[in-house]
């Protein structure tokens, strides 16, 4: 099903060009070439900026939900405090960090060569792991670390003729459910790291954060 459905996607877009090709004359080929992948990559730098700038910040979420908490009571404000933790650390937190794991995930899957998918999985868990860790020691550390990989494997594509194959891309994301423990274990193992450093950061004297 799924080599039907990435050739399906081959075809229409290569009917697409053709027609393109056709309509335009031949001499503003290379005008409209220019056009088409100038907009492409503006649109995947914009996605990539905005990526990078969110996932590097220490305080990933800036829900505060602590300001609703506005009982007097020691004992109810203790435990709603407990609750909105919970809430903000252990549910929501967890949903964003699979996203951007997900975002970095397709972008090494679509840009990322003859890398397995297990292997994908890996590295995107790593680079995302990565970037939250270093995002409590320097946030300009975390954002240069970010934007690294994404900029790196687009200069990659652009210089490597056939890099992006649409059918292998549709084979290989409808493996991602094949992987579901390994992701599991990876988020996990993310958000521990993000909960200890959390504590730690909690517990230690606020310091500035370090820049060049």
């Amino acid at each position: 099903m799924r080599e039907i459905v990435g050739e399906i996607v081959n075809k229409t877009l290569g009917s697409s060009v053709e027609y393109l090709g056709n309509v335009i004359p031949s001499q503003y080929h290379v005008y409209f070439t220019f056009a088409v992948f100038t907009l492409l990559i503006t649109i995947y730098a914009l996605f990539v900026w905005n990526f990078y700038r969110f996932l590097a910040r220490r305080d990933l979420l800036e829900l505060n939900l602590a300001q609703y908490n506005r009982y007097d009571h020691a004992v109810v404000k203790k435990l709603l405090a407990a609750i909105l933790y919970v809430l903000e650390y252990i549910i929501i937190l967890p949903i964003v960090i699979f996203f951007w794991f997900f975002v970095m995930a397709f972008i090494l899957l679509a840009f990322g060569g003859n890398q397995s998918i297990a292997q994908v999985a890996l590295i995107a868990a790593c680079i995302v792991g990565a970037v939250r860790i270093t995002s409590y020691y320097s946030e300009d550390l975390s954002k240069d670390l970010a934007k690294l990989f994404p900029f790196t494997i687009l200069a990659i594509a652009l210089v490597t003729p056939g890099f992006v194959n649409v059918t292998e891309l549709v084979a290989r994301v409808s493996e991602i459910g094949n992987l579901f423990l390994d992701i599991t274990f990876y988020l996990v193992v993310i958000m521990a790291l993000e909960l200890i450093l959390r504590m730690l950061q909690l517990l230690t004297p606020e310091k500035e954060d370090k820049t060049e």
